[in-house]
C-alpha cells in the first residue's frame, strides 16, 4: 500500500463519522483509528421571566427557615420512578428524613435524592425531565 493510498484513506475518514477502518491489501494490513474530541456541548437555554417584587421582612424570614434540597450531581431530574407512576412527593406532602424525593439520572445511573430532614414540601423548583446542574435547588422543605 502506497503512502498516497494512506493519505486518501485518512482524508476519507475526516469527511465521515467512521472512527475506525481496517484494510488488507496485497498482504499488508492497515488499521486507522480516529478519536472524536468534543470541544463543547451546547445546552438549550430556557428563557425565564423575572418578576420584581418588594421583599418584606416577613417573606425573607419565612424563606430563611426553609431548607433547600439541591442536586448533588449534573443530570436529568425525574419526579417519579417511571413515566406511568405517581411522583415520589407532592407539594404540601409531609416527608421523613431518608424518604426519596426524586431521581437524578446521570449517565444511565438513577440516583435517588432523599430528604435530609422531616418536613413539609413547600415548593418543587424543577420540572420533570429537566436537566439540572450540581448544586441546583430542587425542592424547598419546611422543617417540622
Amino acid at each position: 500500500m502506497e503512502l498516497e493510498d494512506l493519505k486518501e484513506l485518512i482524508e476519507l475518514l475526516k469527511e465521515t463519522d467512521i472512527t475506525e477502518l481496517q484494510i488488507e491489501k496485497n498482504g499488508t494490513k492497515v488499521k486507522i483509528k480516529r478519536e472524536k474530541l468534543i470541544s463543547s456541548i451546547e445546552m438549550p437555554v430556557q428563557k425565564s421571566t423575572v418578576i420584581s417584587e418588594k421583599i418584606t421582612p416577613e417573606f425573607e424570614e419565612e424563606t430563611q427557615r426553609l431548607i433547600t434540597v439541591t442536586s448533588p450531581i449534573v443530570g436529568t431530574f425525574y419526579r417519579s420512578p417511571s413515566p406511568d407512576t405517581a411522583p415520589f412527593v407532592e407539594v404540601g406532602l409531609r416527608v421523613k428524613k431518608g424518604q426519596v424525593l426524586c431521581i437524578v439520572e446521570a449517565m444511565k445511573l438513577m440516583n435517588e435524592i432523599e430528604s435530609e430532614i422531616d418536613g413539609i414540601v413547600i415548593k418543587a423548583l424543577v420540572e420533570n425531565g429537566q436537566p439540572v446542574e450540581y448544586g441546583e435547588p430542587l425542592f424547598l422543605i419546611e422543617p417540622i
